[in-house]
């Protein structure tokens, strides 16, 4: 328990950076002159180099250790948070993009060994046990975001960032005394190759391709999309050779839903106090603690919720709860925004943990790999598409479209020079600096269109977690074909 708990508060560091970001995204824009794209750029990259380091240690973990592994996220973190207070002392966007991208390397690397000790030290009740090692993830937030309101939008971006440092030697004093398992795979005896397997050719072709894409917007260049289709395809095509296996299926439909779930949940997470202040410009940041609550109580709770549902149950139930949630969000006048918020909180509580949950039993063979690897694609897909083009280059457009159409000429006064994007071409962009030179009448109404339009962002949303539903609906009608949900063996010959 002492090892489960060194693990628990390492999650809590990792998310307390993501909280703590979330509640001051709105200070960060100002002070350091971002867009709505840019900003969605800057929370981006605080997930997908997440997906580096996860996938990197997943391969190498077995080899190297657990420990080693601790130690080089404790490392990364605390240089992270020096490069960030460096950022806001220079006001540098840069330095600000890169000491982020920091904190998303070892949040990755604390991710990579922490789900599969968790997973080896209960192997009878995983996804009880890797729900509430998930608690820690709504715990940070909620610890994050509470230590970023309470002090105050008066206290500076130095003191605010500075404090991220306390949960990273919190969990330093932890792991470095645990001796850490063996891991499942190993100790059983399955080759690297088997483990390789269960990803197959079509898992390392979105791996490679998604990976690729962070490789060209991390060093800014621009790469044709057919040039990273055939790296990938070349990863491929030797990956296939190797394991001779395209892959599990059911991973792979699983794999497939990642990048949308990691959208729904932790995309929503990093805009939720910008996107509930169109209603709450005062307590959204509250709102936001108060479901990062509620998920921590019932993660914590898991074990008879998973055992009522089963696991494949328990994401059917969540996905159409998140649908409705966000739709709600979208819709709901302001007296009742509380109710909806709650509704998307019990939603999207269970969606990543216990997809963990079910790799893990069902994917024994994959080790660290498959485990992790969900975790990573899910992050890859959710950064450089889901943040900064589904949420802040279309909010982006959204604005544009409807200050266009409501005010021309306060958007012919503040329009910004168009944004190159990854896919979809450009984004159009509104100039901060010249939205400070509006009249007190001017921003009235310009205040009016961006709140509109980041209400309407909730229930745009709500198409990820639709997508995912008919995936978890298919692994619920074949697992009831067969007798219903299991967990796998290590030894089974297939699963």
């Amino acid at each position: 328990m002492k090892l489960f708990w060194a693990c628990f508060v390492a999650l809590v560091a990792t998310s307390f950076f993501f909280g703590l970001r979330g509640v001051v995204a709105g200070q960060m824009a100002g002070e350091f002159k971002l867009s709505m794209a840019d900003l969605g750029g800057i929370l981006g990259v605080g997930l997908w180099p997440f997906a580096f380091s996860i996938i990197f240690f997943s391969l190498i973990i077995d080899k190297i250790g657990y420990k080693p592994s601790a130690y080089f996220a404790i490392i990364v973190h605390t240089i992270a948070v020096i490069g960030t207070l460096v950022a806001v002392k220079n006001g540098s966007a840069n330095w600000l993009w890169w000491s982020t991208f920091l904190v998303a390397l070892a949040n990755g690397t604390v991710e990579a060994f922490i789900n599969p000790v968790v997973a080896t030290i209960f192997p009878k009740e995983k996804t009880k046990w890797l729900n509430i090692l998930h608690a820690g993830w709504p715990a940070g937030l909620a610890l994050g975001a509470a230590a970023g309101l309470l002090l105050g939008g008066n206290s500076g971006l130095m003191l605010k960032f500075g404090i991220c440092l306390i949960p990273v030697i919190l969990y330093a004093f932890l792991t470095i005394p645990c001796k850490f398992p063996i891991q499942e795979r190993v100790a059983a005896g399955v080759s690297y190759r088997d483990m390789l397997k269960e990803v197959g050719a079509v898992g390392f072709f979105l791996i490679a391709w998604l990976i690729v894409l962070g490789i060209s917007q991390m060093l800014g260049m621009g790469i044709n999309q057919l040039v990273a289709l055939g790296i990938a395809a070349v990863v491929a095509v030797i990956a296939g050779i190797y394991t001779k296996s395209a892959g599990n299926w059911m991973f792979l439909l699983i794999l497939f839903t990642m990048p949308f779930l990691a959208t729904t949940e932790l995309g929503t997470d990093g805009w939720m106090s910008e996107l509930l202040a169109a209603d709450f410009p005062k307590a959204a940041g509250w709102i936001f603690v108060m479901i990062s609550v509620i998920m921590t109580i019932l993660r914590f709770y898991a074990g008879p919720i998973v055992h009522a549902f089963s696991p494949i149950g328990l994401l059917v139930v969540s996905a159409i709860l998140a649908i409705a949630g966000l739709f709600f969000l979208g819709v709901a006048p302001s007296n009742i925004m509380i109710v909806a918020a709650i509704v998307y909180a019990f939603g999207k509580t269970f969606l990543w943990s216990t997809t963990l949950g079910v790799v893990a039993e069902r994917f024994p063979k994959g080790g660290a790999l498959t485990l992790n690897g969900v975790s990573g694609v899910g992050v890859l897909g959710m950064g450089l598409l889901g943040s900064p083009l589904f949420m802040g280059s279309q909010l982006d457009k959204n604005i544009d479209a409807n200050l266009q159409a409501e005010a021309p000429a306060i958007h012919q006064k503040i329009s910004g020079a168009p944004k190159e994007l990854m896919f979809m071409g450009e984004s159009p962009t509104i100039d901060p600096e010249k939205v400070e030179t509006l009249s007190e009448e001017e921003s009235a109404t310009y205040g009016k269109v961006v709140n509109g339009a980041k209400k309407r962002a909730f229930y745009r949303q709500a198409i990820l977690p639709a997508v995912m539903l008919v995936c978890y609906l298919i692994l619920w009608i074949y697992f009831k074909s067969r007798g219903g949900y299991k967990p796998a063996e290590i030894g089974d010959s297939a699963h």
